[in-house]
């Protein structure tokens, strides 16, 4: 039987962090299997018999779409998979493939049975196994409560564009969620290392009962020159006491709100194991975080839901005056992850600018259309600015980056319903519209645009009182 070796596995993204025995595991469990081109290597519809994993060649995958087929991507990275992606879920669901995956050119793929491959993953890492399947049914949820709305003519537009905006919230919790795995082991690791050092278990105690009392976020906000002196004190402190690698866990705990108070708390439960200690319990903290932002971003999912059923339901939406720092923030963290390395976030908030009017899930669809369309034009690489100012009588978000532009032809179309300038597949048209929308139509605002290349700038004007109130019919 043709398999992949162990050694072959590990080149692959998706296998990369497995152990030895766990890449033995997969390499006894699976085979390699060739396809020519146009060779269908799993059929949309079909019970979801295997997981299949690209060793080389390209395929693409698509789906049928009331009649129509729709492919969304084509890739010849080895590693990428496709094919039966929730047999996690057992039988929970139907097994059936929720796509088709066809070879572009000759491919050879590795193909890992369904059952098994299901209960590896159950077995490996059960608690992201429960948070997938969590966000699984959640979206499920979600996806039939847009499926109804669809029925309403009304909405059939508001409906397409909800289903693109969806994707962001959505990628944001799985990738959250793939990294929580990562750092579930890394802690598990870490306490492993502790009791190996020989710490006994009234310490060990001491240690996992002291993190219920440390903070889960880093409380009042700070400026980035308190940031940067609140890290360098706590590397100081931890280096000063021998912790090796005190100026890289040092930035992570400030961020998750660990101070000098906080480190000598964990100093007198763990003694002379300090800096094992440290290491464990800033794994620890970034669970915690990465559970907050898999919180956060399925909110969003369903605010955005709750934003639809605004335009039908307009007397029920929810209306007050918000600080707009709070919803800007509040984007940038669920988008945190779609943010590369190699881009610079700035935030400019005008400290003075009072708290605005607002249909504030309406307008986290706006900032998050706008911050992605900036991160899309920039490449992975550049500096995204955000700031706040006033404006006469109207409050200013400015979102600006430094991409490549929007070429002058296309300036006056942009607001155009179904109008983009991305590859297809990649874009639907309606972000821009719906944003606009929101914008003029919901809050009698104004959406500005300005671009050269490596600097574009979207402007949105939002009025600072609410509007009269109409006189009553004479």
């Amino acid at each position: 039987m043709n398999t992949a070796s162990p050694e072959e596995l590990r080149e692959l993204f998706l296998f990369e962090d497995l152990d030895e025995e766990k890449l033995g595991w997969l390499s006894l469990c699976g085979t390699v299997e060739e396809y020519p081109v146009d060779g269908i290597i799993c059929a949309q519809g079909d019970p979801a018999e295997f997981l299949y994993v690209l060793l080389d060649g390209e395929m693409a995958m698509s789906q049928n779409v009331r009649g129509h087929t729709v492919e969304a991507t084509r890739t010849d990275r080895p590693g990428t998979y496709g094919g039966a992606v929730q047999a996690y879920l057992g039988d929970q669901i139907e097994q059936k493939y929720q796509h088709t995956l066809r070879a572009t050119r000759p491919s050879r793929l590795f193909v890992l049975p369904a059952r098994k491959f299901g209960k590896a993953v159950r077995k490996w890492f059960p608690m992201a196994t429960h948070l997938l399947a969590g966000i699984f049914f959640g979206m499920t949820n979600l996806r039939r409560a847009v499926d109804q709305r669809e029925r309403l003519t009304a909405l059939g537009t508001i409906t397409a564009g909800l289903t693109h905006e969806l994707n962001n919230p959505a990628a944001a919790a799985a990738r959250a969620s793939a990294e929580l795995g990562d750092r579930l082991l890394g802690a598990q690791k870490s306490l492993a290392d502790l009791a190996a050092q020989g710490v006994d278990c009234t310490h060990l105690s001491a240690l996992v009962s002291l993190r219920p009392a440390l903070p889960a976020g880093p409380g009042t906000r700070r400026s980035p020159l308190e940031v940067s002196d609140a890290e360098d004190e706590l590397g100081d402190w931890l280096e000063e006491r021998g912790v090796g690698d005190a100026w890289e866990l040092a930035p992570g705990l400030v961020a998750c709100g660990v101070g000098i108070e906080q480190a000598e708390e964990v100093a007198r439960a763990a003694g002379e194991h300090l800096p094992a200690a440290m290491r464990w319990l800033a794994e620890v903290m970034e669970v915690t975080q990465l559970q907050a932002e898999i919180s956060e971003a399925t909110g969003r999912i369903t605010a955005l839901l709750d934003s639809a059923r605004q335009y039908s339901q307009l007397d029920r939406a929810p209306y007050g005056r918000t600080d707009l720092r709070e919803l800007l923030d509040s984007t940038l963290t669920m988008l945190r992850r779609k943010i590369g390395p190699g881009v610079t976030v700035k935030t400019v908030y005008d400290e003075t600018l009072p708290p605005v009017p607002v249909y504030a899930a309406e307008l986290n669809q706006v900032w998050t259309n706008l911050i992605v369309n900036a991160l899309y034009a920039m490449q992975g690489s550049g500096t995204l600015t955000i700031r706040t100012a006033r404006e006469n009588d109207n409050a200013l978000v400015e979102i600006a980056d430094t991409g490549t532009g929007i070429p002058e032809e296309n300036l006056d179309r942009i607001f155009t319903p179904f109008f983009t300038t991305k590859p297809v597949g990649q874009g639907t048209g309606l972000g821009l519209d719906i944003s606009w929308r929101i914008v003029a139509d919901r809050h009698g605002g104004d959406i500005r645009v300005e671009s050269l290349p490596g600097d574009t700038r979207f402007q949105v004007l939002l009025p600072l009182t609410e509007p009269a109130a109409e006189e009553p019919d004479q």
